[in-house]
């Protein structure tokens, strides 16, 4: 008898079995898990949206306006020498490199900087990765919230990039739908996926060599003002070695994809930019989960 009277629960083979089934499977549990991850962080971002928008618009709002307002009123715009044909020329290449920059800069700062400090002193990461899920499903989820927060941007950015320059100065822009839909969800995931590498190499105490030795080269070497088919004019004994050399850079991809999203000046061709912006997706994710998963379980 136990202690209240009653008779013990059988044991050995005639003991009931219990038959008790999941109410879901693991697939549809990590859904779930994914989506309440991704919402969390687009809460954050919802009660912080003024402090976005200001930490976004800035720096391509500096940007066209010291080159597409500023330098053309005092006379020395790029492309002056042709006139304000010459100037808009510039500024037609120039919008599609800003929105690029704008994606980049989002998935560093959302994913990269949040992540290094995340695996900080403070180790907050650690408050996530307790949930009942796979470890790799947290590190996902900051991709994806990362990747919403690019396209957010991007669509904050354009306007801006495109109506802020000196009289005179006009972007021809001319939208190519099924690019620009394809083509900038791509690009934020590239950046995001980029942004988990990075924040997962580099330790906090040392972002400012990140932002020198990684991010400053990817901007000026990643087509945001220049097209790079007019790279080939740079070369070394009949060797187009910039234009080469660049390739390895994932933003020069963006930026002519974006131009060819948003004009008609001619770009690199769209079944180069697609598959290698998929191949960085997928190489940046890969190294980025597996420094993710040794720096949480250190």
């Amino acid at each position: 008898m136990t202690a209240y009277g009653m008779p013990p629960p059988p044991t050995g083979p005639a003991a009931p079995r219990i038959g008790v089934l999941p109410t879901r499977s693991v697939a549809a549990a990590s859904r779930s898990a994914l989506a309440a991850l991704v919402r969390r962080d687009l809460t954050v971002l919802r009660k912080n949206f003024g402090e976005f928008v200001g930490r976004t618009v800035m720096q391509p709002f500096l940007l066209v306006f010291v080159f597409l307002y500023v330098f053309p009123i005092i006379g020395q715009g790029i492309g002056s020498g042709g006139g304000t044909a010459g100037e808009s020329a510039f500024a037609t290449v120039l919008v599609p490199g800003v929105v690029s920059i704008a994606i980049m800069f989002q998935g560093i700062q959302s994913v990269a900087i949040q992540m290094s400090q995340e695996f900080g002193y403070t180790r907050e990461i650690e408050d996530r990765v307790q949930a009942p899920c796979p470890l790799w499903l947290v590190a996902v989820a900051k991709v994806l919230s990362g990747a919403a927060q690019g396209l957010i941007s991007a669509v904050i950015v354009l306007p801006i990039a495109a109506v802020v320059h000196a009289p005179g100065v006009h972007p021809h822009l001319t939208v190519h739908w099924w690019i620009v839909v394809t083509l900038i969800p791509l690009s934020c995931i590239a950046m995001t996926s980029l942004g988990l590498l990075l924040g997962t190499t580099f330790e906090p105490r040392n972002i400012g060599v990140m932002f020198g030795f990684v991010v400053l080269p990817l901007v000026f070497l990643g087509g945001t003002y220049y097209q790079w088919t007019k790279l080939g004019l740079v070369e070394l004994g009949g060797f187009h070695w910039l234009q080469v050399v660049v390739l390895v850079n994932p933003l020069i991809y963006i930026s002519e994809g974006m131009r060819a999203g948003f004009t008609d000046l001619s770009h690199m061709h769209l079944y180069i930019v697609y598959p290698v912006l998929v191949a960085f997706c997928v190489l940046f994710l890969g190294l980025g989960l597996r420094n993710f998963r040794r720096r949480v379980l250190s």
